[in-house]
């Protein structure tokens, strides 16, 4: 039997977990899973995942915002596909507040946490298993880093000193982001763990950190003065908050 000369994309895949594909493609799709297991493993974990979603936070989707969180308060524009992508991509929530408004995010259309962790995850998982060619401009050239990244980007990118963690300045790079320009910075510790941070210009405002984690790679971030923050790295998250924090108070001693 040859395999079906179809082309699958990623969104039909969502789309057909949330039966909102088209009905001429249907029949693709369902050809396209038979002859490739691994995708067909994915959708059906998709699936499971946002059948939780639906059981566990369904009841309250119509409570009213936390005064805490109305600073993160999303646009209502209702998607159903949304629980499909966020059970595909990130097991999120607001770091130290629970996981109980992880609902108002799936009902509405993707939040800037969403958006640049995802982007900063996916560049994580990319560079970070580079050996020869992890960075653009190498740490050793910090201030010619920072002065071309500022200069690209539109806002202060400070590579901040992490010693303290065990963290050494690998490099950066410069990166196309949701918003724009977006600049990505390397560390690495001596038993050769690597932490990444990415920066790009962020409408929002948060200065409380939200955590995600993919696979075995977690995330914090966070939005301030026009600039969102993602430091990814371990999916310990206590190790995780250590470098975030420290990233985060040196920023706001240069911002200050």
């Amino acid at each position: 039997m040859t395999e079906p000369n179809i082309s699958v994309t990623e969104d039909e895949l969502h789309a057909f977990v949330d039966n909102e594909l088209p009905p001429e493609r249907r029949g693709d799709v369902e050809a396209w899973l038979a002859a490739h297991p691994d995708d067909a493993e994915r959708v059906q974990s998709w699936r499971a995942m946002a059948e939780a979603l639906h059981a566990r936070y369904d009841a309250v989707a119509d409570e009213p915002v936390p005064k805490r969180l109305e600073i993160e308060r999303l646009v209502q524009q209702p998607r159903k596909w949304m629980y499909g992508a966020i059970a595909a991509t990130l097991v999120a929530f607001i770091a130290g507040g629970g996981t109980g408004w992880l609902a108002h995010g799936v009902a509405a259309s993707p939040s800037a946490f969403q958006s640049f962790t995802v982007d900063a995850l996916e560049a994580h998982r990319l560079y970070v298993v580079e050996v020869r060619h992890p960075v653009e401009v190498p740490g050793s050239e910090r201030a010619h880093l920072q002065a071309w990244l500022t200069k690209r980007c539109g806002w202060v990118v400070f590579a901040p000193e992490l010693d303290a963690t065990g963290l050494k300045l690998v490099g950066g790079r410069l990166l196309p982001g949701p918003t724009g320009p977006a600049s990505f910075l390397m560390y690495e510790s001596a038993s050769g763990e690597r932490f990444t941070i990415y920066t790009a210009k962020a409408d929002a405002e948060t200065t409380q950190m939200r955590y995600a984690k993919q696979d075995s790679d977690g995330a914090l971030f966070w939005a301030d003065r026009g600039v969102a923050y993602v430091v990814s790295g371990s999916s310990d998250r206590e190790r995780l908050t250590q470098v975030a924090r420290m990233v985060y108070d040196q920023n706001e001693k240069i911002g200050g």
